[in-house]
């Protein structure tokens, strides 16, 4: 999966996972669960998903964001490899392929179902 990069600029692998996506958790404490995706890092590739992985953490008071303090819980980044993309069309978990249309715009095809993800 690894990409060439040039002296000034690193290139990062391409991920089939994009932010506003519906996931499956594969593997965890959270195996089995669908959730969206809120974010994406692909330095460290990992994701973040709503109400998935939580984890509690311990916040000092702010007057802008949480005036009390305490302890607040917050979905912490899971590996992409623990998560599958699910279909919007077939609702199954599935892997992707690249699908290039006339104009050359591309965009991500269920390996299940055939269903056009992105367009």
């Amino acid at each position: 999966m690894a990409r060439r990069q040039t002296a000034d600029k690193k290139i990062y692998p391409r991920l089939g996972i994009r932010k506003g996506d519906t996931i499956r958790v594969l593997a965890g404490k959270d195996k089995g669960k669908d959730g969206e995706v809120i974010g994406v890092n692909h330095k460290s590739c990992k994701v973040t998903v709503r109400d998935i992985n939580i984890i509690r953490k311990a916040t000092r008071p702010d007057p802008n964001k949480n005036p009390q303090g305490g302890i607040v819980p917050m979905p912490a980044p899971m590996d992409i490899s623990n998560v599958m993309l699910k279909c919007p069309r077939c609702g199954k978990p599935s892997r992707t392929t690249r699908f290039a249309d006339k104009e050359g715009k591309s965009s991500r095809k269920c390996r299940k179902c055939g269903e056009l993800i992105d367009g």
